[in-house]
């Protein structure tokens, strides 16, 4: 598209071609390197990381619905040319969505080094580092129009979804932070009603690349598909008959030992003295 011409990062692919596999060499390496390493705490990083990604998502959400109004976007389906001005004010806060998807590749770094090597998933991975690309061919070919309601939905949940995360780092927030299922369900709704108005104006043409249109449905229905798996396994898997004969989390162990095995030596001991 000539109106992105010159734009950050978007005249070639290399560097975002280059970003992504900086940042998946990252993970393995990083991996290894904190193999025998105590994990970093970071604590003050990922306030301000998470408070940063959720005015971002803020602004960005708030600047799409503005556009789109100011435009006067169908909802149903929307071109790319028919808006002018509002186009191109869609097209920079697009850009700014592309932007972000290579700055939340340090949700992923920040795992690497906190040793949370189990929230370093498939979807985890696949997600973070298709998205980023994805917006590259977006921005350079279909930067307005129908491509705005997927970010506009995704700004939304990621001012829930940064905000809980930053919260989550503070110690006496965490016992308020009830809603991290609800979250996932808000981002499986987000992906169905993605599809749905993208498939909306394959049913009722308006002039947006058709083959797009289709792109974006398949891809959405991977995540759909890869979110549900996580949400069963995460939150309707029962739990097994070895989890629940083991200690449970409240329980105390001190130098190796169970607390009520200094609570038993402790009175063996008192009776002897009381003999």
């Amino acid at each position: 598209d000539a109106r992105v011409r010159g734009w950050l990062l978007l005249d070639s692919y290399l560097p975002t071609f280059f970003l992504t596999g900086a940042y998946l060499l990252c993970i393995w390496l990083g991996s290894k390197f904190m193999k025998d390493r105590p994990p970093f705490s970071l604590r003050a990083h990922l306030i301000v990381y998470n408070l940063g990604i959720t005015l971002l998502s803020l602004y960005m959400l708030i600047e799409l619905i503005l556009a789109t109004w100011e435009g006067g976007y169908n909802l149903q389906c929307q071109n790319l040319h028919s808006a002018g001005e509002a186009d191109i004010r869609v097209a920079k806060v697009l850009w700014w969505y592309y932007f972000s998807k290579v700055i939340e590749f340090m949700d992923t770094i920040f795992f690497v080094l906190r040793k949370k090597s189990s929230q370093i998933t498939f979807l985890h991975v696949y997600h973070h580092a298709t998205m980023f690309n994805i917006w590259w061919c977006v921005l350079n070919w279909i930067p307005c129009g129908q491509s705005f309601f997927g970010p506009t939905l995704n700004s939304f949940i990621h001012v829930l979804m940064y905000s809980y995360y930053g919260l989550s780092v503070i110690p006496s927030m965490r016992k308020y932070l009830w809603w991290k299922k609800y979250l996932t369900q808000a981002q499986l709704i987000q992906f169905l009603l993605t599809i749905v108005h993208t498939l909306s104006a394959a049913v009722k043409p308006c002039g947006f690349p058709f083959g797009c249109l289709m792109f974006q449905s398949s891809y959405m229905a991977t995540l759909v598909i890869l979110f549900i798996n996580f949400y069963i396994k995460t939150y309707w898997k029962a739990p097994s008959r070895t989890a629940i004969k083991e200690t449970p989390v409240t329980t105390e162990i001190k130098n190796g030992f169970h607390k009520d095995y200094f609570a038993a030596v402790n009175g063996f001991l008192n009776n002897k003295k009381a003999q």
